[in-house]
Protein backbone atom coordinates (compact mmCIF):
# COMPACT_ATOMS: atom_id res chain seq x y z
CA UNK A 1 0.00 0.00 0.00
CA UNK A 2 1.44 3.43 -0.61
CA UNK A 3 1.87 6.14 1.40
CA UNK A 4 -1.01 8.87 1.49
CA UNK A 5 0.80 12.38 0.65
CA UNK A 6 1.06 14.59 2.70
CA UNK A 7 -0.98 17.69 2.37
CA UNK A 8 1.70 20.68 1.27
CA UNK A 9 0.69 23.26 4.11
CA UNK A 10 2.63 25.95 3.02
CA UNK A 11 1.53 29.04 3.09
CA UNK A 12 0.57 31.95 0.31
CA UNK A 13 3.86 33.78 -0.79
CA UNK A 14 2.82 37.70 -0.06
CA UNK A 15 2.53 40.43 -2.74
CA UNK A 16 3.77 43.85 -2.43
CA UNK A 17 0.55 45.17 -0.66
CA UNK A 18 0.79 43.24 2.18
CA UNK A 19 4.00 44.89 3.14
CA UNK A 20 3.29 47.73 5.90
CA UNK A 21 4.69 51.26 3.93
CA UNK A 22 5.97 52.89 7.30
CA UNK A 23 6.88 52.01 11.14
CA UNK A 24 4.04 52.68 13.29
CA UNK A 25 3.22 49.11 13.93
CA UNK A 26 7.25 48.39 15.10
CA UNK A 27 8.68 46.61 17.73
CA UNK A 28 10.21 49.92 18.35
CA UNK A 29 7.13 51.72 18.49
CA UNK A 30 6.28 49.05 21.10
CA UNK A 31 8.54 49.62 22.93
CA UNK A 32 10.93 46.48 22.99
CA UNK A 33 9.98 42.91 24.38
CA UNK A 34 10.90 40.05 26.32
CA UNK A 35 10.88 41.10 30.24
CA UNK A 36 7.98 42.38 32.55
CA UNK A 37 9.76 46.03 31.95
CA UNK A 38 9.87 46.45 28.36
CA UNK A 39 6.57 44.87 27.66
CA UNK A 40 4.46 47.81 27.14
CA UNK A 41 2.46 48.22 30.55
CA UNK A 42 -0.68 49.89 28.01
CA UNK A 43 -1.42 48.40 25.54
CA UNK A 44 -4.59 50.64 24.50
CA UNK A 45 -1.62 53.17 23.47
CA UNK A 46 -0.74 50.88 21.07
CA UNK A 47 -1.87 51.67 17.31
CA UNK A 48 -4.74 49.08 16.48
CA UNK A 49 -4.79 46.75 13.87
CA UNK A 50 -7.67 44.19 12.22
CA UNK A 51 -7.01 41.17 13.84
CA UNK A 52 -10.20 38.63 13.20
CA UNK A 53 -10.52 35.77 15.12
CA UNK A 54 -6.98 36.60 17.47
CA UNK A 55 -7.81 37.01 21.44
CA UNK A 56 -9.06 40.45 21.78
CA UNK A 57 -6.14 41.23 24.32
CA UNK A 58 -3.82 41.74 21.22
CA UNK A 59 -4.11 45.06 19.73
CA UNK A 60 -1.47 44.29 16.53
CA UNK A 61 0.93 41.46 15.11
CA UNK A 62 3.71 42.91 17.60
CA UNK A 63 1.57 42.71 20.75
CA UNK A 64 0.88 39.33 19.72
CA UNK A 65 4.12 37.83 18.88
CA UNK A 66 6.01 39.46 21.67
CA UNK A 67 3.37 38.73 24.30
CA UNK A 68 2.87 34.77 23.67
CA UNK A 69 6.43 34.23 23.59
CA UNK A 70 6.67 36.36 27.00
CA UNK A 71 3.74 34.12 28.08
CA UNK A 72 5.93 30.66 27.09
CA UNK A 73 8.78 31.21 28.04
CA UNK A 74 9.13 33.82 30.54
CA UNK A 75 6.38 32.85 32.49
CA UNK A 76 6.40 29.24 31.96
CA UNK A 77 3.30 28.94 31.00
CA UNK A 78 3.98 26.31 28.33
CA UNK A 79 0.55 24.81 28.05
CA UNK A 80 0.03 28.26 25.88
CA UNK A 81 1.49 26.43 23.39
CA UNK A 82 -2.08 24.64 22.42
CA UNK A 83 -3.84 27.77 21.99
CA UNK A 84 -1.16 29.62 19.57
CA UNK A 85 -0.11 26.75 17.79
CA UNK A 86 -2.15 24.84 15.51
CA UNK A 87 -2.51 21.45 16.26
CA UNK A 88 -1.15 20.09 12.99
CA UNK A 89 1.37 22.90 12.80
CA UNK A 90 4.69 22.61 10.86
CA UNK A 91 7.67 24.04 12.45
CA UNK A 92 11.35 23.06 10.18
CA UNK A 93 14.36 23.63 11.69
CA UNK A 94 17.78 22.40 11.14
CA UNK A 95 16.78 18.96 12.26
CA UNK A 96 14.08 18.43 10.16
CA UNK A 97 10.21 18.81 10.49
CA UNK A 98 8.82 19.29 13.92
CA UNK A 99 5.14 17.63 13.28
CA UNK A 100 2.22 19.40 15.65
CA UNK A 101 1.48 21.01 18.83
CA UNK A 102 2.41 18.40 20.84
CA UNK A 103 6.00 18.22 19.43
CA UNK A 104 6.33 21.80 19.92
CA UNK A 105 5.00 21.62 24.14
CA UNK A 106 7.44 18.68 24.53
CA UNK A 107 10.67 20.24 23.16
CA UNK A 108 9.30 23.64 24.96
CA UNK A 109 9.83 21.45 27.93
CA UNK A 110 13.01 19.95 27.30
CA UNK A 111 14.87 22.91 26.43
CA UNK A 112 13.79 24.39 29.74
CA UNK A 113 14.60 21.55 31.70
CA UNK A 114 18.31 21.90 29.96
CA UNK A 115 18.30 25.35 31.02
CA UNK A 116 15.87 26.47 33.93
CA UNK A 117 16.76 30.06 34.06
CA UNK A 118 16.40 30.45 30.29
CA UNK A 119 15.69 34.14 29.22
CA UNK A 120 14.41 35.30 25.63
CA UNK A 121 14.44 39.21 24.78
CA UNK A 122 12.60 40.40 21.51
CA UNK A 123 15.63 42.03 19.46
CA UNK A 124 13.96 42.96 16.64
CA UNK A 125 10.37 41.71 14.64
CA UNK A 126 9.89 42.37 11.04
CA UNK A 127 5.95 41.77 9.66
CA UNK A 128 3.61 41.74 6.85
CA UNK A 129 0.58 40.71 5.87
CA UNK A 130 -3.21 40.76 6.98
CA UNK A 131 -5.79 38.61 9.51
CA UNK A 132 -6.82 37.55 5.73
CA UNK A 133 -3.55 36.51 3.88
CA UNK A 134 -2.06 35.32 7.72
CA UNK A 135 0.41 37.60 9.40
CA UNK A 136 3.61 36.91 8.89
CA UNK A 137 6.67 37.63 11.13
CA UNK A 138 10.05 37.24 11.75
CA UNK A 139 11.19 37.39 15.63
CA UNK A 140 14.71 37.58 16.26
CA UNK A 141 15.06 36.87 20.16
CA UNK A 142 18.43 36.74 22.27
CA UNK A 143 18.51 33.64 24.66
CA UNK A 144 20.49 33.41 27.36
CA UNK A 145 21.10 30.67 29.99
CA UNK A 146 22.52 28.24 32.13
CA UNK A 147 23.31 24.47 31.18
CA UNK A 148 22.10 22.83 34.74
CA UNK A 149 19.94 20.04 32.92
CA UNK A 150 20.21 17.32 30.49
CA UNK A 151 20.28 18.70 26.99
CA UNK A 152 20.08 16.80 23.69
CA UNK A 153 23.34 17.46 23.71
CA UNK A 154 25.22 15.99 26.97
CA UNK A 155 24.86 16.09 30.79
CA UNK A 156 24.68 19.34 32.42
CA UNK A 157 27.66 21.41 31.69
CA UNK A 158 27.35 24.52 34.18
CA UNK A 159 27.78 26.56 31.17
CA UNK A 160 25.79 29.94 30.39
CA UNK A 161 25.28 30.53 27.04
CA UNK A 162 24.27 33.52 24.66
CA UNK A 163 22.98 32.91 20.75
CA UNK A 164 20.53 33.99 18.82
CA UNK A 165 17.15 32.89 17.01
CA UNK A 166 15.23 33.73 14.09
CA UNK A 167 12.20 32.52 14.20
CA UNK A 168 9.52 32.73 11.04
CA UNK A 169 6.31 32.20 12.11
CA UNK A 170 3.09 32.60 9.58
CA UNK A 171 -0.31 33.06 11.68
CA UNK A 172 -4.10 32.93 11.41
CA UNK A 173 -6.69 33.01 13.81
CA UNK A 174 -4.53 32.81 16.59
CA UNK A 175 -2.49 30.16 15.67
CA UNK A 176 0.63 29.94 13.91
CA UNK A 177 0.57 26.72 11.74
CA UNK A 178 3.99 26.83 9.69
CA UNK A 179 7.16 28.29 11.07
CA UNK A 180 10.85 28.24 9.70
CA UNK A 181 12.90 28.47 12.95
CA UNK A 182 17.15 29.24 12.87
CA UNK A 183 18.85 28.81 16.62
CA UNK A 184 22.22 29.04 16.52
CA UNK A 185 22.66 25.69 17.44
CA UNK A 186 26.24 25.03 16.36
CA UNK A 187 27.21 28.35 18.69
CA UNK A 188 25.58 26.62 21.40
CA UNK A 189 27.07 23.30 21.29
CA UNK A 190 30.68 25.03 21.50
CA UNK A 191 29.53 27.33 24.57
CA UNK A 192 28.57 24.05 26.29
CA UNK A 193 32.08 23.28 25.74
CA UNK A 194 31.47 19.93 23.23
CA UNK A 195 33.30 19.07 20.12
CA UNK A 196 30.91 20.64 17.24
CA UNK A 197 32.25 18.19 14.93
CA UNK A 198 31.81 14.83 16.91
CA UNK A 199 28.17 15.85 18.11
CA UNK A 200 26.99 16.53 14.22
CA UNK A 201 28.53 13.10 13.27
CA UNK A 202 26.82 11.77 16.58
CA UNK A 203 23.43 12.92 15.22
CA UNK A 204 23.72 12.06 11.72
CA UNK A 205 24.25 8.80 12.91
CA UNK A 206 21.65 8.67 14.72
CA UNK A 207 19.48 9.50 11.88
CA UNK A 208 17.91 12.57 13.68
CA UNK A 209 17.81 14.79 10.55
CA UNK A 210 15.13 15.34 8.22
CA UNK A 211 12.87 15.55 6.09
CA UNK A 212 14.03 18.70 4.51
CA UNK A 213 10.88 21.46 4.21
CA UNK A 214 9.68 21.08 0.53
CA UNK A 215 11.53 24.66 -0.18
CA UNK A 216 14.53 24.48 1.48
CA UNK A 217 15.75 22.43 -1.72
CA UNK A 218 16.30 25.29 -3.99
CA UNK A 219 13.62 26.21 -6.35
CA UNK A 220 16.37 26.67 -9.06
CA UNK A 221 18.01 24.29 -11.42
CA UNK A 222 21.54 22.70 -10.12
CA UNK A 223 24.11 24.85 -10.86
CA UNK A 224 26.74 23.45 -13.95
CA UNK A 225 29.16 25.26 -14.09
CA UNK A 226 30.20 24.34 -17.44
CA UNK A 227 26.91 24.61 -19.21
CA UNK A 228 25.16 27.36 -17.38
CA UNK A 229 25.96 31.34 -17.11
CA UNK A 230 24.64 33.05 -14.57
CA UNK A 231 22.58 35.96 -15.18
CA UNK A 232 23.77 39.60 -14.74
CA UNK A 233 21.57 42.00 -12.68
CA UNK A 234 21.59 45.48 -12.66
CA UNK A 235 21.36 46.24 -8.96
CA UNK A 236 19.47 49.39 -7.85
CA UNK A 237 21.31 52.26 -7.04
CA UNK A 238 17.90 53.77 -4.98
CA UNK A 239 15.70 51.08 -3.16
CA UNK A 240 11.86 51.50 -4.66
CA UNK A 241 11.06 48.13 -5.96
CA UNK A 242 12.54 45.97 -2.83
CA UNK A 243 11.75 42.75 -4.47
CA UNK A 244 13.71 43.38 -7.58
CA UNK A 245 16.62 45.21 -5.28
CA UNK A 246 16.91 41.59 -3.01
CA UNK A 247 16.74 39.23 -5.66
CA UNK A 248 19.53 41.03 -7.98
CA UNK A 249 21.87 41.00 -4.98
CA UNK A 250 21.36 37.84 -3.99
CA UNK A 251 21.53 36.56 -7.89
CA UNK A 252 24.64 38.97 -8.52
CA UNK A 253 27.04 38.48 -5.11
CA UNK A 254 26.23 34.42 -4.65
CA UNK A 255 25.19 33.27 -8.15
CA UNK A 256 27.12 34.79 -10.42
CA UNK A 257 30.05 35.29 -7.95
CA UNK A 258 30.22 39.23 -8.66
CA UNK A 259 31.72 40.05 -5.20
CA UNK A 260 32.56 43.27 -6.19
CA UNK A 261 29.13 44.36 -5.81
CA UNK A 262 29.18 43.42 -1.95
CA UNK A 263 30.92 47.17 -1.67
CA UNK A 264 28.10 49.08 -3.74
CA UNK A 265 25.10 47.29 -1.83
CA UNK A 266 26.85 47.20 2.11
CA UNK A 267 27.85 50.36 3.65
CA UNK A 268 31.59 50.31 4.73
CA UNK A 269 30.78 50.10 8.22
CA UNK A 270 28.43 46.68 8.13
CA UNK A 271 27.48 45.44 11.43
CA UNK A 272 27.07 40.98 10.80
CA UNK A 273 25.81 38.45 12.96
CA UNK A 274 25.63 35.13 12.44
CA UNK A 275 25.90 31.51 13.31
CA UNK A 276 28.42 29.82 15.46
CA UNK A 277 29.45 33.25 17.28
CA UNK A 278 30.07 35.08 14.28
CA UNK A 279 30.03 38.77 14.90
CA UNK A 280 31.76 41.19 12.66
CA UNK A 281 32.27 44.91 11.61
CA UNK A 282 33.02 46.03 7.48
CA UNK A 283 32.81 44.83 3.84
CA UNK A 284 35.87 43.45 3.60
CA UNK A 285 35.04 40.64 6.68
CA UNK A 286 31.67 40.07 4.67
CA UNK A 287 33.18 39.68 1.51
CA UNK A 288 35.34 36.98 3.52
CA UNK A 289 32.35 35.04 5.04
CA UNK A 290 30.77 35.10 2.06
CA UNK A 291 33.74 33.66 -0.06
CA UNK A 292 34.53 30.87 2.80
CA UNK A 293 31.15 29.61 1.81
CA UNK A 294 31.50 29.14 -2.05
CA UNK A 295 34.90 28.00 -2.06
CA UNK A 296 33.42 24.96 -0.09
CA UNK A 297 30.90 24.37 -2.20
CA UNK A 298 31.85 25.28 -6.12
CA UNK A 299 28.50 24.29 -7.53
CA UNK A 300 26.32 26.27 -4.86
CA UNK A 301 23.03 27.73 -6.03
CA UNK A 302 21.36 29.46 -4.13
CA UNK A 303 17.37 30.94 -4.15
CA UNK A 304 15.14 33.04 -1.93
CA UNK A 305 12.71 31.28 -0.58
CA UNK A 306 10.12 33.81 1.15
CA UNK A 307 10.82 38.03 1.62
CA UNK A 308 8.82 40.50 3.28
CA UNK A 309 10.02 43.59 4.51
CA UNK A 310 8.69 46.66 6.36
CA UNK A 311 9.34 50.53 5.07
CA UNK A 312 9.92 52.91 2.59
CA UNK A 313 12.26 54.90 0.75
CA UNK A 314 12.78 57.81 3.02
CA UNK A 315 13.01 56.06 6.16
CA UNK A 316 14.62 52.62 5.25
CA UNK A 317 13.64 49.02 5.46
CA UNK A 318 13.78 46.20 7.16
CA UNK A 319 13.59 43.05 5.45
CA UNK A 320 13.50 39.20 6.02
CA UNK A 321 14.93 36.41 3.32
CA UNK A 322 14.51 33.07 3.87
CA UNK A 323 16.89 31.48 1.44
CA UNK A 324 17.92 27.95 0.39
CA UNK A 325 20.68 26.54 -1.36
CA UNK A 326 22.40 23.43 -2.56
CA UNK A 327 25.73 22.54 -3.17
CA UNK A 328 28.91 20.08 -3.57
CA UNK A 329 31.22 19.97 -0.67
CA UNK A 330 34.38 19.95 -3.14
CA UNK A 331 36.30 22.23 -1.63
CA UNK A 332 38.75 22.69 1.06
CA UNK A 333 38.02 24.93 3.73
CA UNK A 334 35.45 25.86 6.83
CA UNK A 335 34.33 22.27 6.54
CA UNK A 336 37.30 20.41 6.52
CA UNK A 337 38.95 18.49 3.66
CA UNK A 338 36.04 17.52 0.62
CA UNK A 339 33.81 14.89 0.86
CA UNK A 340 32.32 15.11 -2.62
CA UNK A 341 28.64 15.12 -0.87
CA UNK A 342 25.71 17.17 -2.08
CA UNK A 343 24.59 19.44 0.78
CA UNK A 344 21.48 21.73 1.47
CA UNK A 345 21.94 24.83 3.20
CA UNK A 346 19.33 27.09 4.33
CA UNK A 347 18.95 30.19 6.25
CA UNK A 348 16.87 33.12 7.46
CA UNK A 349 18.68 37.31 7.26
CA UNK A 350 17.44 40.11 8.21
CA UNK A 351 18.33 43.07 6.63
CA UNK A 352 18.64 46.71 7.85
CA UNK A 353 18.39 49.31 5.14
CA UNK A 354 19.17 52.89 5.57
CA UNK A 355 20.14 55.53 2.79
CA UNK A 356 19.74 52.74 0.58
CA UNK A 357 22.75 50.87 2.00
CA UNK A 358 22.85 47.82 4.14
CA UNK A 359 24.16 48.62 7.42
CA UNK A 360 23.04 45.79 9.58
CA UNK A 361 22.88 41.81 8.68
CA UNK A 362 22.20 38.80 10.34
CA UNK A 363 22.11 35.66 9.37
CA UNK A 364 21.05 32.36 10.92
CA UNK A 365 21.78 29.07 9.15
CA UNK A 366 22.39 25.73 9.23
CA UNK A 367 25.61 25.07 10.17
CA UNK A 368 25.18 22.09 12.36
CA UNK A 369 22.95 20.20 10.09
CA UNK A 370 25.69 21.20 7.42
CA UNK A 371 28.02 19.26 9.18
CA UNK A 372 25.69 16.75 10.00
CA UNK A 373 25.24 16.16 6.46
CA UNK A 374 29.21 15.84 5.79
CA UNK A 375 30.30 14.03 8.90
CA UNK A 376 27.77 11.30 9.12
CA UNK A 377 28.44 7.79 8.47
CA UNK A 378 26.61 6.79 4.78
CA UNK A 379 24.07 4.08 5.45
Amino acid sequence: MKNKKVKDLRPMQLKDHHMPKNFDISLKAYGGGGTSKSLNPNPKKLKPQSMKGFEAQYKNIIDYIVRITYTIWEEKNIGYIYDTYSKDCRVWDEFGLQFGSEKIVSDTVHTNNAFPDIRLFADEVIWAGDEKASFHTSHRTIITGTNSGFSKFSKPTGKTVRLFCIANCVAKNNEIYYENVVYDTAGLIKQLGLDLHQVAKQIANEGSIGPFAPDFKNSKPKRKITKLKPISYEIPKTIKDVRKFVHAVYDTIWNRRNFSAINDVFSNNIEFEGSTGRKFKGVKQLRKFIISIVASFPDLALSIEDLYWMGNTKDGFLISIRWGAVGTHKGNGIYGPPTNRECYLWGITQWEIKNNKIIKEWTGFNELAILMQLLGDKK
